[in-house]
């Protein structure tokens, strides 16, 4: 699986590249991310690509955390896939929280 889901403690995992193609896989992690019952991280540090598809799931993902009155920390994001959050919006929405690691340049 690219995108899996553990509930203890709440953590989506994204790894590889994630675009149109690989949606319909990561639909029953989301599905189990959307039950959490608190805020929701999403590892993002195995993840080499990711196209809109991937934003807006997140996107539907934290508007329904909001709406119970949670959080989503996406973390760890490689300086592509922040340009990608970032050209998608996805850091400006509320309960959403981008924390970016600091990336060793080879």
């Amino acid at each position: 699986m690219i995108v899996d889901f553990c509930e203890k403690p709440p953590t989506l995992r994204c790894r590889g590249d994630e675009d149109r193609a690989t949606q319909g896989r990561r639909r029953q992690a989301l599905a189990r991310a959307f039950r959490a019952q608190g805020d929701v991280v999403v590892d993002m540090s195995e993840l080499v690509f990711a196209d809109v598809s991937l934003m807006v799931d997140l996107a539907m993902l934290a508007r329904r955390l909001r709406g119970k009155g949670r959080a989503v920390f996406l973390r760890g994001a490689q300086p592509q896939i922040v340009s990608q959050i970032e050209r998608a919006g996805l850091h400006r929405l509320t309960g959403v929280r981008v924390e970016e690691e600091a990336h060793a340049v080879a």
